[in-house]
């Protein structure tokens, strides 16, 4: 990533810049600079530390910059710069080594020759102390291995050079296949080899190990060879330790060592180190003109030696301009400068490892007097330009430049193009130039090449919104002037729409070009030599308007049809089709329908969802790219048609009607049902006169104009005698559903149908009601023609002043608004449709409270009872009476209360008097509406005497008797699925045990059937009963004294009132 890493300095102020390429990178990158391994130098910005980033657009090079102000000694030390860019990284290290600056004092040559010991005469020169032999100061001995070791790789060719080795390659391998660390424990070794050793040329070195064994025998290698002892060589044995001395080494010796000990091995390298190489000859000054060759020269201790030259800090290096060139002739060294210039000035140093040595180069200009300039020239084609110039040095020899370009001619002979341009003369040795122009003249000249942009001829097309840069070659001496123009406006150099004009070049610039752009625009070029005009037209193309009026124009279940018409401006560019969205009203989550382009202006979208509103949306495209998105269309929603109506039948035909009904389609969904439309048409297909219109009945027509919601119609004005179809069908906001169909045509021609009166199920027992309430009673019949329908009571005519009748075409009501007593009676409904007719009779009974009972008297008292009879009473209100209330009252407190209710029995005996006290008896009768308005008071009262008053003596009597059936079953024909019940009354003491059967089977527990006992009065309740329920049912009571039993038959029949089990008649049998 990086294309410039920071370097390794040694300053006091320093800035360090590393530069990242971005081209390839994803995103910006970002750079940390750290110190060490974790340090962040981020968080320590501020005046010592300054970071800096620019970035250069042209390039796309990003410049991270870190300058560190007044380096510190704790400055020192590896730093890292780090660059990321999301999933890409890069690194580099660096480091900071600090000196201290050393204050350079004042060299007093003199003092260098005063007598150290002089005294008084210390201020006069002492040579002689020059010619003593001063003592020589050992340098510490370092060791090269342990310092290569420990030092950063940038340090090796520094280190190389301080101390004389010369083959540092081999020594770099050597050091990186030596192991890191030998093993530890040995079998053979006590103390093995150290790592490595170093010694001078010409010195000896020992190498010692120590064994384990003081007998084992060793080995000595070099290089993997076996070393044989000599001179050279000396194997020494002493005890346990083995020592190996090499004398006089030489760069031969620098190699690795082994010692073996039968399979163990202990290795190290031995590295010679030549003597420091001093400068014998130092370097002179050079004073020099430009121009002239300098030649440094230099001589060293030593042939062959490695020497450094510097210009300054910087080291100098061949190059291929060969600025500086270098020699050397065995101890000698040169340094060439061909010619010298006023950049050469400069002090140059020459380092080896033992010595060093500086020359500094001055460098001055030549003078040299103009008496007469170059003159600027102006010629045409084919002319010859000639430059003169008059100087003070007759043997001036120098260089001529054209556009800053060497050329070795001063006369031009047949003057072309390209010839033009300004002319330098650049005298050899002096710091002078001369210059002047050659100027051409030429035609002007358009050289428009529009290749890759152009359609056809000097048409070039531009997508809206995108920059238009035209350049156009512009040739012509002197530089033509350049005019663009659209129409009769000119166009400036600045704005949207603009020019740019460089050298030989103009260029036709448009910012986000528009619509409004397009035309032509003509470009003239004029200078002294002529004229030249080209014309160009600029087509823009867009994307397209967004298409328009897009709506829904039918739907379905799941689906819907869109349409839309193209859009008004197809961008300038061919319509290649359209992509169409939809979303549902009131999300702003857009669906895409299609991913290719589709041609056409009509889609059906599917996979909808029935009853949810949607919108939808139409983007157009062209060659250039998608439109904006049209306005969305109004809200819709995918509703499917209802199914066919159900059950479509004729209800009635007359001559010139038919009525139809019908059922509700099965399946209606989230569209609901608006409504119906009934159409007919004729079988066949011939035109008849349809009442005052000539119509054609081979096609279904309607006939009602406006939906209806009943499920029932009557088509009026058909043709008599003709066979007619009939359809009924349903509609929804889906549209209309498939048709329900007749079964086969209808002959519209009234048809006989006998009357029947179908009696209401209420009416075909005793219909009860109370005295002053309403009666109304609606009787539906059928009949065609229109039947008659008569009231009779008791066999005579309804009395209207009293009883109000009403007839339909399908009913008759009979209304009586009070109901009286008079009104009770028989009435018979007769329908008559010429000599057929049909009778159904009612019995209505008015009922009311009925009177007092008659003669309550008591007939007997003892002990603490008495016993009560009474006679029925003689007004029973119209209807049975089903019981009596008995009270009681003391003749002393007057309070009446109640002893017994629903007695149904004339007669009881009233017990737990009190002793001592007379009572009287008041009883009331009831019936259906309710107890009598007045009671019946006892003619005479019932005394209780006190104990101890002989009482009248008197004969208990028995009330023992076996079962008595008082009220029998009667026989019940039912309609099947309505709960009924059938009940009877029985007497006897004790009080019997009753059984229910059916069939003489006990029915037991049965839930189907409810068994009651209310003071004699047995019902038996029977819940929704079946055809099976149909039979014979008996009551059995059994006491101690005996048993009685009755039984009836129950009739179940249908709904049409057909029987579903035949009717006996009812035994009773008395045991």
């Amino acid at each position: 990533i990086f294309v410039e890493k920071p370097d390794n300095v040694v300053a006091i102020d320093v800035l360090f810049v590393a530069k990242v390429d971005s081209t390839n990178l994803p995103r910006k990158p970002v750079m940390k600079w750290m110190k060490g391994k974790w340090m962040d130098l981020g968080s320590k910005a501020g005046k010592h530390l300054q970071f800096k980033e620019t970035y250069d657009r042209n390039t796309k090079i990003y410049t991270f910059e870190m300058k560190m102000v007044k380096v510190v000694p704790g400055d020192a030390g590896g730093y890292r710069c780090e660059v990321t860019a999301k999933d890409k990284c890069d690194s580099c290290t660096f480091e900071i080594s600090v000196e201290s600056a050393e204050e350079e004092k004042p060299t007093d040559i003199l003092s260098a020759f005063k007598r150290a010991d002089a005294g008084e005469d210390e201020g006069e020169l002492d040579f002689s102390a020059l010619l003593k032999k001063k003592p020589v100061e050992e340098k510490e001995q370092i060791d090269v291995w342990e310092l290569l070791k420990n030092a950063h790789p940038s340090e090796y060719e520094k280190i190389a050079f301080e101390y004389g080795i010369t083959d540092l390659r081999g020594m770099l391998k050597r050091l990186k296949k030596m192991k890191a660390v030998e093993p530890k424990v040995s079998d053979a070794f006590l103390k093995r080899l150290e790592s490595a050793y170093s010694v001078d040329k010409g010195k000896k070195i020992t190498l010692s190990v120590e064994l384990v064994d003081p007998n084992a025998e060793v080995k000595w290698l070099k290089n993997g060879q076996e070393i044989k002892p000599s001179a050279k060589y000396i194997m020494e044995t002493n005890g346990n330790i083995r020592m190996l001395t090499i004398n006089k080494c030489n760069l031969a010796d620098d190699a690795a060592y082994e010692c073996v000990v039968g399979t163990e091995k202990s290795f190290t390298e031995v590295f010679v180190k030549e003597p420091p190489v001093t400068i014998t000859k130092l370097l002179d000054d050079y004073h020099v003109v430009v121009g002239e060759r300098v030649e440094f020269e230099v001589e060293v201790s030593e042939e062959g030696a490695h020497v450094m030259w510097f210009k300054e800090d910087q080291e100098l290096v061949r190059d291929d301009k060969a600025k500086y060139r270098f020699k050397k002739d065995g101890k000698r060294h040169w340094l060439i400068i061909n010619e010298a210039t006023l950049d050469d000035i400069a002090m140059y140093h020459v380092y080896t490892n033992g010595g060093h040595t500086k020359g500094e180069l001055e460098v001055e200009e030549k003078e040299l007097e103009v008496l007469q300039s170059i003159a600027d020239l102006t010629v045409k084609s084919a002319e010859q330009a000639v430059f003169k110039c008059e100087v003070s040095d007759e043997k001036v020899t120098g260089k001529w430049f054209k556009d800053d370009i060497v050329i070795h001619r001063l006369m031009i002979d047949d003057v072309k193009p390209e010839d033009a341009g300004d002319y330098t003369f650049v005298p050899d040795g002096y710091a002078l130039s001369l210059s002047a122009k050659l100027n051409f003249l030429d035609p002007p000249k358009i050289h428009l090449d529009v290749s890759g942009n152009m359609v056809s001829q000097n048409t070039i097309i531009v997508v809206a919104g995108n920059k238009l840069r035209l350049d156009v070659e512009i040739t012509g001496e002197p530089a033509p002037t350049v005019v663009w123009t659209r129409g009769e406006t000119v166009i400036h150099k600045h704005g949207r729409i603009r020019v740019e004009t460089r050298t030989g070049l103009s260029s036709f610039v448009i910012e986000g070009a528009e619509r409004e752009d397009e035309g032509n625009y003509n470009i003239t070029v004029t200078n002294p030599a002529g004229e030249d005009k080209a014309n160009i037209f600029i087509k823009i193309v867009d994307v397209p308007d967004p298409p328009e009026k897009v709506k829904c124009t039918s739907v379905g279940e799941d689906c819907a049809t869109v349409i839309w018409e193209p859009p008004a401006f197809d961008g300038g560019a061919p319509i290649k089709g359209y992509l169409m969205e939809r979303k549902k009203k009131g999300s702003s989550r857009w669906t895409k329908l299609n991913f290719d382009v589709y041609e056409q202006t009509t889609y059906e979208a599917k996979r909808m969802i029935e009853g949810v509103l949607y919108e939808m949306r139409v983007f157009a495209v062209n060659g250039i790219g998608i439109s904006q998105p049209s306005l969305n269309s109004k809200p819709f929603m995918p509703i499917a048609p209802t199914s066919e109506p159900t059950r479509l039948q004729v209800h009635d035909v007359t001559d010139t009607t038919c009525t139809l009904k019908w059922l509700a389609p099965e399946k209606i969904g989230a569209g609901g049902l608006d409504g119906y439309i009934v159409e007919f048409c004729k079988e066949g297909g011939t035109s008849c006169h349809f009442f005052s219109e000539h119509v054609t009945l081979n096609t279904w027509k309607p006939a009602n104009t406006d939906l209806i919601e009943k499920q029932s119609f009557v088509v009026r004005n058909l043709p008599t005698g003709e066979k007619m179809n009939f359809r009924v069908i349903a509609v929804n906001v889906a549209g209309r559903s498939p048709p329900a169909l007749l079964g086969q045509p209808v002959t519209v021609r009234e048809i006989m149908e006998y009357p029947k009166i179908r009696l209401p199920r209420e009416l075909r027992t005793k219909y009860i009601k109370m005295v002053g309430e309403k009666i109304n009673l609606v009787i539906p019949f059928q009949g065609k023609p229109r039947p008659v329908a008569k009231w009779l009571k008791d066999g005579e005519p309804v009395d209207v002043k009293k009883v109000g009748t009403c007839s339909t075409n399908v009913d008759t009501i009979l209304f009586i608004r009070s109901a009286e007593r008079e009104h009770s009676g028989k009435y018979t409904l007769v329908l008559q449709i010429e000599n057929m007719e049909d009778k159904a009779d009612i019995q209505i009974r008015v009922v009311e409270k009925p009177g007092p009972p008659i003669g309550v008297t008591v007939t007997d008292v003892w002990g603490f009872n008495a016993a009560l009879e009474w006679k029925p009473p003689k007004d029973d209100g119209n209807c049975e009476i089903t019981g009596y209330t008995i009270q009681k009252a003391d003749k002393k407190t007057k309070e009446w209360f109640t002893v017994y209710e629903h007695n149904r029995r004339t007669n009881c005996t009233v017990s737990d008097l009190v002793m001592g006290n007379e009572y009287m008896f008041r009883v009331y009768s009831e019936n259906l509406c309710g107890l009598s308005e007045e009671p019946c008071i006892s003619k005479n009262t019932a005394f209780i005497p006190k104990t101890g008053i002989k009482a009248a003596t008197y004969t208990e009597k028995d009330m023992s008797c076996s079962p008595k059936f008082t009220t029998p079953l009667v026989d019940r024909s039912v309609i099947a699925g309505y709960s009924t019940a059938i009940s009877c009354a029985v007497r006897g003491f004790p009080k019997p045990k009753i059984i229910w059967m059916k069939n003489n089977m006990i029915l037991g527990e049965d839930p189907k059937y409810l068994m009651m006992n209310n003071q004699g009065v047995l019902t038996l309740n029977i819940r929704k009963p079946g055809m099976f329920d149909g039979g014979k049912y008996s009551c059995r009571a059994v006491n101690t004294l005996g048993q009685d039993e009755v039984e009836c038959k129950l009739e179940i029949r249908g709904m049409g009132g057909r029987p579903l089990s035949k009717v006996t008649t009812m035994s009773q049998r008395t045991v």
